[in-house]
């Protein structure tokens, strides 16, 4: 996939803005954008292993962050590719649920044909940052993707096999993994559109 152009409609280019204002926009801007996601995929995950009554509701906030990041990403790039960004993240969440869902019920071939889909979404995602971005690597992307769903799916089998303190102690390794994907959104963005950075 060659790489895609990027025109920011960031209103922090716009010139009636101060300096020091600018600057400070798009610096939170950078920094929402780069967020981590692992507490409410924690909150999700759990309702979904164990029924909990606010899964529903931990699930809908979970499915607000696609929303979140295409409101930021769509500042530099536009909204065609944010709405792009969004949905593949989207369908990243579903096809996590849906895993959780078929290895509960102990429906080991729907399971796996949700792991596969779920793969091939992470591959979709990397090759789409990629392809914006010259200071992201697909390459790389798709080694952090792939280590987070090894890791999510680790926690989940842990949940229901019952082996709590194993899940607690890899949700330690999940948000370091999660921060460094959020630091290397973060620095791509600032990288490719330093004028706004200064």
């Amino acid at each position: 996939m060659g790489k895609r152009s990027a025109s920011p409609a960031d209103p922090c280019s716009r010139p009636h803005r101060s300096s020091a204002r600018t600057s400070r926009r798009c610096t939170i801007t950078c920094g929402c954008c780069g967020r981590s996601t692992s507490t409410g995929r924690g909150w999700s995950l759990l309702g979904l292993v164990f029924d909990l009554p606010d899964t529903n509701a931990a699930t809908a906030r979970l499915f607000r962050n696609p929303s979140d990041f295409k409101s930021i990403l769509k500042l530099f790039y536009g909204d065609g590719i944010a709405g792009d960004f969004a949905e593949l993240f989207a369908s990243h969440l579903a096809l996590a649920a849906e895993l959780v869902r078929a290895a509960k019920a102990g429906n080991h071939a729907a399971a796996a044909d949700a792991e596969a889909r779920w793969y091939q979404n992470a591959d979709q995602i990397a090759a789409f940052l990629g392809s914006i971005n010259p200071y992201w690597s697909a390459i790389e992307w798709q080694k952090m993707l792939y280590d987070h769903l090894a890791m999510t799916k680790t926690e989940a089998v842990d949940l229901l096999t019952q082996k709590y303190e194993d899940s607690i102690a890899l949700l330690e390794h999940i948000e370091r993994e999660a921060l460094v994907m959020a630091d290397r959104m973060t620095q791509g963005i600032a990288k490719q559109f330093s004028q706004y950075f200064k």
